[in-house]
């Protein structure tokens, strides 16, 4: 209550929007003792209906239940909502505490492997992403247990194959476990000691309570600051600005300074060039010629038939050659020509 979100040590998972939601996770130290409120509200998506309702955790120290052997377990073919369920988290314990023969056995935390940096496996032959759980009892590990921790077993994790254990079949028949991820902790052989802590480079040292700068300070004004700040790159800009305008607009030679440096030969030429630019222009605009006499209308010496033009109207005179080339007109008439046997041909 009176937070944004839930507590950082608890978890929330729902697979379809459909399916029941789930919280689980594993109170730290600082909430041991504190009571969580937590304020769940739920809507009805076609009644648009509200409701409200307030879970009161609240958390025990784990110190009043000593449990020092610790064993967590992988096991693949779970999802963690399905291990949270009373049934299946009951029928784990109940093979666990067949192996272990342990006097008090209590499940310390379950965790989905998506948390440990785990993937979301393929959708494939209904795989699921994996749980980790974590047992604790009051009596040391069983000779089952630390078969993992032989040479030889270790040896088969490091390539990737895996471990004989004797007592995996009383756990395969429902849950497939990966005996390489297992891990024992013995709480009762850590000794915790208190490290001292060498003054060196990188450590400032302990120079007592801070003390926050007094509230009669005086304010200091920064708009002469900004002033200058903006006031002299504004100048320099302006005065670079009027440099380069009066060599641009006040410092331009002209044209007439140009002719009087240039030699009268060379203004002769260009002007001339110019000219002959000038009336080669004109002569292309008018290109009308008058039409040779060989292109006129003729009369046909024999049948006295007017014959057209060799050329059209429209035909383009100015590809048109000088001499025409001779061409047999369907009217035309043909000279005798005289042959070696003496006969005329017509």
């Amino acid at each position: 209550m009176g937070y944004p979100d839930r507590p950082g040590w608890l978890r929330y998972i729902q697979r379809t929007p459909y399916s029941d939601g789930v919280l689980y996770g594993s109170p730290t130290f600082e909430s041991v003792g504190k009571p969580t409120v937590i304020e769940i509200t739920a809507y009805n998506r076609r009644t648009f209906e509200t409701a409200r309702h307030n879970l009161i955790l609240n958390i025990m120290s784990a110190e009043d239940f000593p449990l020092p052997y610790q064993a967590e377990f992988f096991i693949k073919n779970m999802n963690v909502e399905e291990m949270l369920a009373s049934e299946i988290l009951g029928d784990f314990l109940g093979a666990v505490k067949n192996v272990w023969q342990p006097e008090r056995l209590n499940a310390i935390n379950i965790t989905s492997a998506l948390d440990r940096g785990g993937r979301v496996p393929l959708p494939i032959n209904d795989m699921k992403e994996g749980v980790y759980v974590m047992v604790g009892a009051d009596v040391p590990f069983s000779s089952c247990l630390k078969e993992v921790e032989n040479p030889q077993n270790q040896l088969r994790c490091s390539q990737e194959m895996e471990p004989a254990i004797s007592c995996d079949k009383k756990f395969r028949a429902q849950f497939n476990i990966d005996w390489c991820k297992i891990s024992l902790v013995d709480k009762t052989k850590q000794v915790l000691f208190a490290q001292e802590v060498v003054h060196g480079e990188g450590i400032l040292p302990d120079a007592g309570e801070y003390r926050p700068p007094s509230e009669a300070l005086k304010s200091r004004d920064y708009y002469a600051d900004f002033l200058i700040t903006l006031a002299v790159p504004s100048a320099v800009a302006i005065v670079l600005f009027a440099i380069l305008g009066y060599i641009m607009c006040c410092r331009r030679e002209g044209m007439e300074k140009r002719n009087m440096q240039t030699p009268d030969i060379q203004l002769v030429h260009h002007s001339a060039i110019q000219k002959s630019t000038k009336e080669l222009r004109d002569m292309s605009n008018n290109r009308e010629i008058a039409w040779p006499l060989s292109t006129l209308p003729v009369f046909h010496p024999v049948t006295g038939e007017m014959v057209p033009p060799l050329h059209t109207d429209n035909y383009d005179n100015t590809n048109m050659p000088l001499m025409q080339t001779q061409q047999t007109m369907p009217h035309q008439t043909q000279i005798p020509q005289q042959q070696n046997a003496g006969k005329w041909y017509p």
